[in-house]
């Protein structure tokens, strides 16, 4: 088995850059003055010898990042770490409970303490080759299964 078949296999559920466009699914639809929320999960590999420090700043996030992720409707958001063959990998997850991801994740990117952040994170990372192509860091993934 392949090394992306067994990449795949594994992160069932998987969360992508910030440029991601809203995904279209009956579960965006309003109901009852609640907006249920939309699932993302997307996966990235981490660089071995930056893996340390990525540990380090997700032990201690920046509170004003974690406001502003928030503020722009994101909630459950987690990140979680595995070691394929020699290779980490890291899966996110969070969900959206906005109206308009476009304009949320526009205004995370505009946040000068998000960007600072990401100056210190992305460095950490190491695209799939499916987000290179896209000059992006995470690679979104489709949803196959979901129960409450």
């Amino acid at each position: 088995m392949k090394k992306y078949q067994l990449i795949a296999l594994f992160f069932v559920f998987l969360f992508a850059s910030c440029n991601l466009e809203q995904k279209e699914k009956p579960s965006t639809i309003v109901q009852s003055s609640a907006i249920t929320p939309v699932r993302y999960g997307m996966i990235t590999g981490v660089k071995p010898e930056k893996l340390d420090y990525y540990k380090q700043l997700h032990a201690k996030p920046w509170p004003q990042v974690i406001s502003k992720i928030k503020e722009c409707n994101i909630q459950n958001y987690s990140i979680y770490l595995q070691k394929l063959d020699e290779q980490y990998f890291l899966f996110s997850y969070f969900e959206y409970t906005g109206n308009d991801f476009q304009k949320d994740m526009s205004k995370m990117a505009a946040d000068t303490v998000t960007q600072r952040w990401w100056r210190e994170t992305d460095p950490c990372q190491l695209p799939l080759k499916e987000a290179l192509e896209k000059h992006k860091i995470w690679t979104e993934m489709d949803e196959l299964f979901h129960a409450d």
